[in-house]
């Protein structure tokens, strides 16, 4: 799947198809954010500047700023975000892609950036790119928590949301290449810290 594809597909979709807990109810969607920002706390310095990339309708977004952090929200979808503003206006909101983050950002550089419900969903080339983009928004030794799942069986998404997974030795290849050194969190996502690029 392109990138352009994926965005589209998640522009278009019904609120109620994003995520499974709003199958069960709103609240259950909700209260699932506010579980993941309390993970996410776990390994994100207080009071830190902070990108959620692909924040959707603000799910994870706004429990994090709810706990004190300065969020910055990013997602490519207007209709994602008009969501996110519906609800905590007050929000700093970006609509972006990867590639438009530098834009936004000028010179300044996140504590921490967060990507939980984006990297699965691409192909191998064009994650690489996001998680690169995302990598060039950190200030060194900072702290990005991404949704880049390892598989005994690598395989690449063939749907939008398909289910993109790597091998231990390209994701160890990849982060050498980006400037990401693994951080063992006991989170259920991938936790690295933003190092210089060895030479």
């Amino acid at each position: 799947m392109t990138a352009e594809a994926v965005i589209q597909a998640w522009d278009q979709a019904d609120p109620a198809a994003i995520h499974p807990t709003r199958g069960v109810s709103e609240d259950a969607y909700w209260q699932s954010g506010k579980v993941q920002a309390d993970m996410l706390a776990t390994v994100t310095p207080d009071g830190a500047k902070v990108m959620d990339y692909g924040c959707g309708d603000g799910r994870v977004a706004i429990p994090m700023a709810a706990l004190g952090y300065d969020v910055t929200a990013v997602d490519s979808s207007p209709n994602m975000l008009d969501r996110l503003t519906d609800r905590a206006p007050d929000l700093t909101t970006v609509q972006a892609a990867a590639d438009g983050i530098a834009g936004h950002l000028g010179r300044r550089r996140m504590d921490a950036v967060y990507c939980l419900a984006v990297l699965i969903h691409h192909s191998y080339s064009d994650c690489l790119n996001i998680v690169a983009k995302l990598r060039a928004a950190t200030k060194l030794g900072g702290i990005l928590v991404l949704d880049w799942p390892l598989s005994d069986q690598p395989a690449e998404a063939d749907s939008w949301i398909g289910v993109t997974t790597w091998s231990k030795e390209q994701q160890a290849d990849a982060c050498a290449r980006i400037g990401l050194e693994p951080v063992d969190s006991g989170l259920p996502w991938g936790v690295y810290r933003a190092v210089k690029v060895a030479e």
